[in-house]
């Protein structure tokens, strides 16, 4: 059995998908800890007629430290899921498979959420869902397991009896190789290259969040992904 892990950003991009095509199971590791500078947690790209279209959730963290991803709260003192819907319309109106997409994106963004965690958690079901991929999907919060960096994903494994535990080039320098084989998971690497294909606006973009490809290519964005090798 094969696992793979990320952590639960925003609207991510194709190669957490990517990832979970290779895997049996992807875990979310949302008992972790929230970046403290800038990072994808709350934020990403998509893409607009003047290049980049950043949408950003304003989250609390004046004076609370050190926080795990699970218990970051949002701020809603600013009217961001307006802002964030109008831009995805306006800027998508001529994408293919908007209308398709885009009530179930409206249905999340009206839902009366609390933490980071919960808006990020619908969205990548719900491009899990669209996309099509079959693997299951489950928080770190769920399987009971702590731990830090490569203790931490042996722990995942064991927990769900996996052998293997795969990751993307740029994090296996990262990972104890020895301490995996120790606790008797074997190390796959996916190589992955970010994928081209159809968008709006002029020149291609890479890296984009997977929203993008999903309102561009719809049924097609799956297979896109699954050759991005």
């Amino acid at each position: 059995m094969v696992v793979t892990t990320h952590q639960p950003i925003f609207l991510p991009w194709p190669g957490l998908f990517y990832k979970g095509l290779r895997a049996d199971t992807t875990v979310l590791l949302d008992e972790v800890q929230f970046p403290l500078g800038r990072g994808w947690m709350n934020r990403n790209r998509l893409k607009s007629e003047q290049g980049e279209l950043w949408l950003t959730v304003p989250v609390r963290r004046t004076g609370r430290g050190k926080q795990l991803i699970r218990d970051v709260g949002l701020c809603e003192e600013t009217d961001w899921r307006r802002r964030h819907l109008l831009g995805i319309r306006q800027n998508y109106a001529h994408a293919p498979y908007l209308e398709e997409h885009l009530p179930a994106i409206e249905a999340i963004y009206a839902c009366d959420q609390t933490r980071l965690i919960d808006l990020n958690v619908e969205l990548i079901r719900f491009l899990w869902d669209a996309l099509g991929l079959k693997g299951k999907l489950v928080l770190q919060s769920e399987l009971g397991v702590s731990g830090r960096a490569t203790d931490l994903l042996i722990s995942i494994c064991q927990a769900l009896h996996a052998d293997t535990y795969l990751a993307l080039p740029y994090v296996e320098k990262f990972l104890g190789t020895d301490e995996l084989r120790a606790g008797g998971i074997a190390l796959a690497v996916a190589r992955f290259s970010p994928p081209v294909y159809p968008q709006l606006w002029g020149d291609f973009r890479y890296n984009l969040s997977a929203l993008d490809l999903l309102l561009n290519c719809g049924p097609k964005s799956l297979n896109i992904i699954s050759r991005a090798r």
